[in-house]
């Protein structure tokens, strides 16, 4: 046999990564930590906010009702508190905000919950825009990207009850979905049973409710025309998800390939966006680092000493103090930032590089949740930086994890030892150049 030319080896390349791409959705346990991070930032945030949310978002704010109205006339950015200036209606939009932040860190009828994620993200970071810490931005443009991601995947109620619908149809005599359908739109069919009679019934009650919601905006003039085909795309693909799941039940190969292409269409989109947020953590790190090379007190190796001597950012002022009196440290912590946040991209080119520099990362925004009093800024960048961790480390902290809440379950009262649930195989890692060996595993 002759030896492969260019020619044919670049078309077997390019054929594999299609395949790869379009067979699945990258990332499962990535794109599932990233989840689960910002879920917890927002819904801890707004939670530790409840008593001064009036102050911060609603018609206590000193950025009134009105200049916010203003200035959302000016950028068209989208708010649902600019509906009404009623007090019943901030506190409900508040409320919707938080169950949905938690409903993502969960992974409940996630479809739907991260469009109400966003909804919520949105709304109320766009009523005061001066508002936040840094992490707010971040958290802003992550919300809008979950949309469009299959991050329920693992660690989630969906995918929960999507391993306990495929057992009880392994375990049916003639293999089929009983009385099968798919609990919600974009979701697995499940079989006959009560529980998941309920959460069927669930998220099409859900699906139903938004349209409700969304026809009344859109007659209302609530939307404007992008923003109003915006959400009317989103609902009817998700309609149209769960009625093509349902056929392909019992319908024929037509259904059944059509519920392929829909598929494939799904993890494109999915795999499409994750290199996006990919992309995105390396702007905002090259950017950041090359932005403080600028600086005089970057050069100079001083910058960091500043804020620690601030009391706004001196949650434990003898600690800070104690750290700010040591110069070398100083000096190390200010030049060691700017080197970490310069070279992270280029360290993608390196499996270990990477993961050690993405350890160093996550130490200093670590070390700014307690030094600085920034927690929710640290989560949401910690969050972030979990896209290009390893799939074997999100593997092991999983089942580390998943052993020790059976412990405590075990420590309370009435909680007795419970069967061990499977930990689902890592199905493919998140594509990085040259940082993964064949087969896409660390």
């Amino acid at each position: 046999m002759g030896t492969e030319g260019p020619r044919t080896r670049l078309e077997r390349w390019v054929s594999r990564g299609l395949t790869r791409i379009t067979a699945q959705a990258l990332g499962p346990y990535q794109t599932a930590i990233v989840r689960i991070g910002f879920g917890a930032a927002w819904f801890f945030f707004l939670l530790r906010e409840w008593p001064h949310r009036q102050e911060l978002y609603g018609p206590d704010s000193p950025w009134a009702w009105g200049l916010a109205r203003q200035l959302i006339e000016t950028n068209d950015a989208f708010t649902v508190l600019m509906w009404s200036s009623s007090d019943s209606w901030f506190q409900l939009v508040y409320l919707v905000a938080m169950a949905a932040a938690a409903a993502v860190l969960l992974g409940w009828h996630t479809r739907a919950a991260t469009v109400l994620f966003m909804v919520g993200v949105l709304s109320l970071q766009n009523r005061s825009v001066f508002m936040g810490d840094g992490g707010d931005n971040i958290i802003h443009l992550m919300a809008i990207y979950l949309v469009f991601t299959r991050c329920a995947q693992v660690w989630s109620l969906d995918a929960r009850r999507a391993r306990r619908a495929r057992e009880r149809h392994a375990a049916s005599p003639d293999g089929q979905w009983a009385h099968g359908e798919p609990s919600a739109p974009g979701e697995l069919p499940q079989a006959a049973g009560p529980a998941e009679t309920t959460a069927g019934v669930g998220g099409v009650v859900l699906w139903s409710a938004f349209g409700a919601v969304l026809l009344g905006s859109t007659v209302a003039g609530g939307l404007s025309i992008g923003w109003a085909l915006f959400f009317w795309a989103l609902w009817a693909a998700h309609g149209l998800w769960w009625a093509v799941n349902r056929a392909a039940v019992r319908g024929g190969a037509a259904v059944r390939e059509i519920r392929d292409v829909c598929d494939i269409l799904a993890n494109l989109v999915h795999n499409g966006v994750l290199l996006v947020v990919m992309i995105e953590v390396c702007l905002v790190y090259s950017t950041a680092g090359w932005y403080k090379i600028q600086g005089s007190r970057w050069q100079d190796g001083t910058a960091v000493y500043y804020p620690m001597n601030l009391d706004y950012f001196t949650p434990w002022p003898e600690l800070s103090h104690l750290l700010a009196g040591n110069g070398v440290m100083i000096f190390l912590v200010t030049y060691g930032t700017v080197a970490t946040q310069v070279a992270f991209p280029f360290t993608l080119l390196n499996r270990r590089a990477k993961n050690v520099l993405l350890t160093f990362m996550i130490m200093e925004h670590l070390s700014i949740a307690v030094l600085l009093g920034l927690p929710f800024f640290s989560l949401a960048m910690i969050a972030a930086d979990a896209v290009f961790l390893p799939t074997v480390f999100l593997v092991w902290l999983g089942r580390h994890t998943g052993a020790l809440g059976g412990r405590v379950r075990g420590l309370l009262p009435g909680g007795g030892p419970r069967a061990p649930q499977p930990v689902p195989e890592p199905v493919a890692e998140v594509p990085q150049v040259s940082a993964y060996g064949p087969g896409g595993q660390p």
